[in-house]
C-alpha cells in the first residue's frame, strides 16, 4: 500500500482542504487544560454571543458526524460552499481606516484603569486570552467563533461583512481532518506554550490583508504554481510587509517577529494573509499555526533563498555533476542559519512538485517547491525537518492529474512493500584506511582475484547486514576468497528479481537494516582483507508507477521512442542514455557507490542489451543509428563515460562487464580506437561467457562422449588474451532449471563430486580471474532459491554424506590458498607469454596440459584427466631448467574424498624431448581429477 493519499484535481479538493482546518490533538492541547479552569474563575465575562456559539459546539459535532455517513452528499455542500467563500473573500474589505481608528481608540481605554466599560471588558478579556496558549484558543472555541476570531490583529473583527458572513456559515466535514497524532514539533520544530520566552511579543494590528490575486491562489490551490515564494512568505509592498502562509486545515496563523506579533487574516482555502507596517521584510520572523487541539511553531519555509547554488544547477543542466546526490534528493542542512532539510527533484515536464510526508500528514498541498530555471531542478527548504522523516513528491502531470512518486535519489527507503523514501544523514565513522591506501596495488587484472558471489537476504536467511558482518567476512577469509561479488543492493520492490530490477538506484535495500548498516558490513570486509565487489544495474527498470516510469507524467528516465524503451525480456523500461541529465543520474550513481560505500569494483549487468539497437528484437522492431549500424552510440557514450569517471575519481576500483557477444574492446582503454571505429569501453574486467558456456557443456557429457567435444575446452584459448576475462559461475547457472554445479556432472554421486573437482582445478589454472556463487563451494545438490538460501544442513557433522560435501569445500579453500601464493595463476592473466600448451589435442585421453608462467618466468603444471581411468607413467614435455616437480594439488586426494591417486615424491625430468619441450616427466593421472605441480 502507498503510503500517504495522493490528492486528485476534483473539484472539492480546495473547498475539503479550506473546511477541514484540523489536526491531531496533542500534548500541547493537554497542557492547556489547566489554563482552562483558570479561564472559567477569570471575572471578565463572556460575551453573550459567545455563549451562544459554545451551546451550538454539539450540535455542529453532530452535523460532523452525519456529515461523515452522508459523503456525497457533504462533498456536494463542501464545494457549493468554498464557491460562496471564495467569493466572499474577494468581497471588498470593511473600510480599513475605521477599524484602525476603532482598534486604537481601545488600545488607548485598555491602559485607562478608571472606566470599566463594556470596550474595557473586551479590553481585559483580550489581554486575559493573549496570556493563554494559543491551543487554548484552538479547543475553547466553536469552529465559527475561531473564524470570527481571525479578521486582524489584536483587534475585534468588524459586526458585519464578508468576514462574518463566512465564520457563521463553515461547517468542517470530519473526514477531512488528520487522524494520525503528531506532536507539534515534529512538524515545525517546536510549540507554543511553556519554554516560550517571558516577555510576550507586542500585539501588532495588520494594516490590512495582503491577499492573493485569483490566478495564483487557483495555481497554489491546484498544485501548478512555479515559483510559490514569490507570492508567499515576507515581501515590502506600497504600506509595508506583505505576509502570506498557505496552510490548509489551520484554524489561524500568526506572524511573530522579534517584539512583534500579529495575526494574520484568513483568507480561506488556507490561506492567510495580512500587510503589518513594518519598513522592512524581516528576516527571522516565525509562524504560529493553529489546529485544532495544538499549535506549531516554525519557521516559515517561504522565505529562504534557494539552497542549491548556481555552479550545481549549471552542471546539472550540462549532465557533468558527477556528485549528483549531494544537489538532488533530500539533503539535512543549516541553511540560513536554520537546521532543515533541503529537497530537490528534477522533473522538467511538471506543471508543479509539491512535498508530502509525515510532517504533513502526506498533504502536499501547502508544501509546493519553486522550479529553478530551464534546468527542470525544483527544490524547497523545509526548516526542522529531519532524520528519519518519510516523504514523497506529488507531481502534477502536463494534462493536470497527479502522482505520488518516491525520490529518485532517496538514500534510504522503506522497506518493501512500503515504498515512501527517508530523509537520511550518514553519521557511519569508517575504519578501513589502510584498505583503501592500498587496494589497487598491482592493478586488478595483475593481481589474485577469487571471487565468492554471494545473495546477502538468503545466504543466511533472517540476518541483517550488521549480523551479516559477524558471520561473511570470517566464512570469506577462511576460504581464502578475495573478493565477495555482492547481487544487486540497491532497493528493489520485487524480492524474485534478486535485485536487478531497481526502484532505488542510490539507496541500498531496507530489507537488511540501514545504509549505515550496509557501511559496517562494507567496513568489516575490508578490515578482514576482503574487496566487495557489487552488481550494478543501469540498463534498465521497472514500470511501478510510484518509481521512475513516466516520472513526471511524461518519459523521462526511459527514451520517448517505445521501440527504445520497452525491454522485450524482461518487461522493464531502458534508460535514455541518449539524455545528459539522464546518463548524469547514472555516472553519478556509479560514482555514489565508490564514494560512499567504498565499493571496490562495480559487475555491470546485461552490458549486451545496452550496446545492441535489435538486442532481443524481431525486423521492424528497432531502428537503425546514424550510420545504418545495429550499435546503440548512446549507450556505448555512456558507458565510456562512466568507466572513464570512475577510474579517475577512485584509482583502485575495478569495473566488469557481463558482455556475452564479441564486441570489441569492451576492455580497451576509451582513447583506444578498435578495428571497428569505436573507442574501448574501458572496463578493467569482462567475465567470460563463452568460456562459462562451453566448459559445462563439455562438463556434462559422458566421459566416453568427451571426446568429440574436446575443443569446447581449448577454444577459450583462441580468444583468451582479447580482453581481460572473469571465469564465472555465477547464480545464473546454478538456477531455473538449469540444477547446481554438482548436479550438472554426469555419473554417481561419486563420479559427479569428482568431475566437479576436477572442474574447479582447470578453472583455476585457467588463464583468467575466478567467481563461484555461494553453495557451489560445498557441491550443494539442489538449485538455488533465494527463498531459503544455501543448504547449510549438508555441513552438519550429524548428516551422513557431511564428509562429501567438507571435502569439496576443503578443496576450495586450498585452491585458493595455492592460487593466492602462486603469482603463475594470476600475474600475467593478460599476457599471452604467461601460457603455453603442453597438450591440448589428446583429446582420446581427455587429456589437458599447460604451462603458466609468472613475471618472473617460474612456471606452474596443469594436468587435467577428464576420463574415469587412472593413467599410469603419462608423459609429459616440461622445460628442462626445473630440476624436479612436486604436487601442490591433487584433486583426487583422500581428504577431498577423493580416490587418493597421486605423487606422492618429487617428479624429475628426463631429458627426453616432448610434446616441442627439451624434457618430460612420467607422472600417474588420477581419474576424473586435475593435478597442480610446482617446481621443487
Amino acid at each position: 500500500m502507498r503510503r500517504g493519499v495522493a490528492k486528485k484535481a476534483a473539484p472539492a479538493a480546495a473547498a475539503q482542504r479550506t473546511a477541514a482546518k484540523k489536526a491531531p490533538v496533542t500534548a500541547a492541547a493537554k497542557k492547556a487544560a489547566p489554563g482552562e479552569a483558570a479561564a472559567e474563575k477569570a471575572p471578565a465575562k463572556k460575551p453573550a454571543a459567545r455563549r451562544t456559539a459554545a451551546k451550538k459546539a454539539p450540535a455542529e459535532k453532530a452535523v460532523t458526524k452525519k456529515a461523515v455517513a452522508k459523503q456525497a452528499v457533504a462533498k456536494q455542500a463542501v464545494a457549493k460552499k468554498a464557491v460562496a467563500r471564495r467569493a466572499a473573500a474577494d468581497a471588498p474589505a470593511p473600510d480599513k481606516a475605521a477599524v484602525e481608528e476603532a482598534a486604537a481608540k481601545k488600545a488607548v481605554s485598555k491602559k485607562a484603569a478608571a472606566k470599566k466599560t463594556a470596550a474595557t471588558t473586551r479590553t481585559v478579556a483580550k489581554k486575559t486570552t493573549a496570556k493563554k496558549t494559543v491551543a487554548r484558543q484552538a479547543t475553547a472555541r466553536t469552529p465559527a467563533e475561531a473564524a470570527a476570531g481571525k479578521g486582524t490583529a489584536a483587534a475585534v473583527p468588524p459586526a458585519g461583512g464578508a468576514d462574518a458572513k463566512k465564520a457563521g456559515g463553515r461547517k468542517i466535514p470530519a473526514q477531512q481532518a488528520p487522524r494520525k497524532k503528531i506532536p507539534a514539533q515534529q512538524a515545525s520544530g517546536g510549540t507554543a506554550g511553556p519554554g516560550t520566552p517571558a516577555e510576550q511579543p507586542a500585539p501588532v494590528t495588520a494594516a490590512g490583508s495582503a491577499a492573493l490575486d485569483a490566478a495564483d491562489r487557483e495555481r497554489l490551490l491546484s498544485g501548478t504554481h512555479h515559483d510559490p515564494h514569490s507570492v508567499l512568505g515576507a515581501h515590502p509592498v506600497p504600506g509595508g510587509v506583505a505576509f502570506r502562509a498557505f496552510r490548509p486545515f489551520a484554524l489561524s496563523v500568526t506572524v511573530v517577529a522579534g517584539t512583534v506579533r500579529a495575526e494574520l487574516h484568513d483568507d480561506g482555502d488556507g490561506f492567510f494573509t495580512g500587510l503589518l507596517p513594518l519598513r522592512d521584510a524581516p528576516q527571522d520572523y516565525r509562524l504560529l499555526v493553529a489546529y485544532e487541539g495544538t499549535v506549531q511553531e516554525t519557521e516559515d519555509a517561504y522565505r529562504f533563498l534557494p539552497a542549491l547554488g548556481e555552479l550545481d544547477l549549471h552542471l546539472i543542466g550540462e549532465g557533468r555533476h558527477e556528485e549528483l546526490w549531494r544537489a538532488l534528493g533530500a539533503q539535512p542542512m543549516t541553511h540560513q542559519g536554520v537546521t532543515g532539510t533541503r529537497f530537490t527533484v528534477w522533473a522538467p515536464n511538471a506543471r508543479g512538485v509539491s512535498l508530502a510526508g509525515t510532517f504533513n500528514y502526506w498533504d502536499g498541498t501547502g508544501f509546493p517547491l519553486r522550479s529553478l530555471g530551464g534546468t527542470g531542478v525544483w527544490e524547497l527548504f523545509v526548516p526542522g525537518i529531519g532524520e528519519g522523516e518519510l516523504y514523497k513528491f506529488e507531481i502534477t502531470r502536463p494534462d493536470g492529474s497527479k502522482t505520488l512518486r518516491a525520490d529518485p535519489m532517496a538514500r534510504r527507503t522503506e522497506a518493501p512493500p512500503n515504498t515512501s523514501s527517508i530523509v537520511h544523514a550518514s553519521e557511519y565513522e569508517w575504519g578501513d584506511a589502510d584498505w583503501l591506501e592500498r587496494r589497487g596495488a598491482p592493478a586488478p587484472h595483475e593481481a589474485p582475484l577469487s571471487v565468492y558471489e554471494v545473495h546477502l537476504p538468503s545466504w543466511r536467511p533472517g540476518l541483517t547486514y550488521r549480523r551479516l558482518a559477524e558471520q561473511l567476512p570470517a566464512y570469506v577469509k577462511d576460504l581464502g576468497f578475495t573478493h565477495v561479488e555482492l547481487m544487486p543492493v540497491a532497493e528493489h520492490p520485487f524480492g524474485g528479481s534478486w535485485g536487478y530490477q531497481v526502484t532505488g538506484f542510490y539507496a541500498p535495500t531496507a530489507r537488511l537494516g540501514t545504509p549505515d548498516d550496509f557501511k559496517y558490513l562494507v567496513d568489516r570486509l575490508h578490515q578482514a582483507g576482503i574487496g566487495v565487489l557489487m552488481d550494478w544495474v543501469p540498463a534498465h527498470f521497472p514500470r511501478d508507477d510510484w518509481a521512475l516510469a513516466e516520472f513526471d507524467g511524461r518519459p523521462l528516465y526511459e527514451h520517448e521512442d517505445p521501440l527504445r524503451s520497452a525491454h522485450p525480456d524482461w518487461g522493464t523500461l531502458e534508460f535514455d542514455f541518449g539524455r545528459r541529465e539522464v546518463r548524469n543520474f547514472l555516472v553519478a550513481n556509479a560514482v555514489y557507490w565508490c564514494e560512499e560505500f567504498h565499493i571496490d569494483g562495480l559487475r555491470v549487468d546485461a552490458v549486451a542489451s545496452m550496446l545492441y539497437l535489435d538486442y532481443s528484437r524481431e525486423p521492424g522492431q528497432w531502428v537503425p543509428n546514424e550510420h545504418g549500424g545495429r550499435e546503440n552510440l548512446d549507450a556505448v557514450a555512456f558507458l565510456q563515460e562512466m568507466n572513464a569517471t570512475v577510474y579517475r575519481r577512485n584509482p583502485g576500483v575495478v569495473t566488469i562487464a557481463e558482455e556475452s557477444t564479441a564486441w570489441d574492446g569492451v576492455t580497451r582503454p576509451t582513447h583506444v580506437t578498435g578495428p571497428g571505429g569505436f573507442g574501448g569501453l574501458g572496463f578493467g574486467l569482462k567475465w567470460n561467457m563463452g568460456w562459462m558456456h562451453d566448459s559445462l557443456e563439455y562438463m556434462a557429457k559422458e566421459p566416453v562422449h568427451r571426446r568429440h567435444h574436446h575443443d569446447e575446452m581449448t577454444f577459450s584459448m583462441v580468444y583468451a588474451y582479447s580482453e581481460n576475462y572473469v571465469l564465472p559461475i555465477s547464480h545464473d547457472e546454478v538456477v531455473h532449471g538449469k540444477r547446481s554445479l554438482v548436479s550438472k556432472m554426469p555419473g554417481d554421486w561419486w563420479q559427479q563430486r569428482a568431475n566437479l573437482r576436477a572442474y574447479l582445478g582447470f578453472m583455476w589454472a585457467h588463464p583468467g580471474k575466478q567467481l563461484l556463487f555461494m553453495g557451489q563451494e560445498f557441491a550443494q545438490g539442489a538449485e538455488w532459491s533465494e527463498a531459503h538460501g544455501p543448504d547449510w544442513w549438508l555441513l552438519d557433522p550429524a548428516y551422513g554424506a557431511e564428509a562429501d560435501h567438507r571435502g569439496v569445500r576443503d578443496l576450495v579453500r586450498d585452491l585458493n590458498t595455492v592460487y593466492r601464493h602462486t603469482p603463475a595463476l594470476w600475474q600475467r592473466d593478460t599476457d599471452p607469454s604467461g601460457f603455453r600448451w603442453v597438450v591440448g589435442d589428446a583429446a582420446d585421453d581427455n587429456v589437458f596440459a599447460f604451462l603458466r608462467y609468472d613475471a618472473e618466468g617460474v612456471p606452474l603444471l596443469a594436468v587435467s584427466n577428464m576420463s574415469p581411468v587412472v593413467r599410469d607413467d603419462y608423459r609429459l614435455g616440461v622445460p628442462d631448467d626445473v630440476p624436479a616437480w612436486h604436487e601442490a594439488v591433487n584433486t583426487d586426494a583422500a581428504r577431498y574424498g577423493g580416490s587418493d591417486v597421486t605423487n606422492p615424491d618429487p617428479v624429475k625430468p628426463e631429458p627426453q624431448s616432448w610434446h616441442g619441450c627439451p624434457a618430460s616427466i612420467r607422472l600417474t593421472l588420477p581419474p576424473l581429477a586435475t593435478v597442480w605441480l610446482r617446481p621443487a
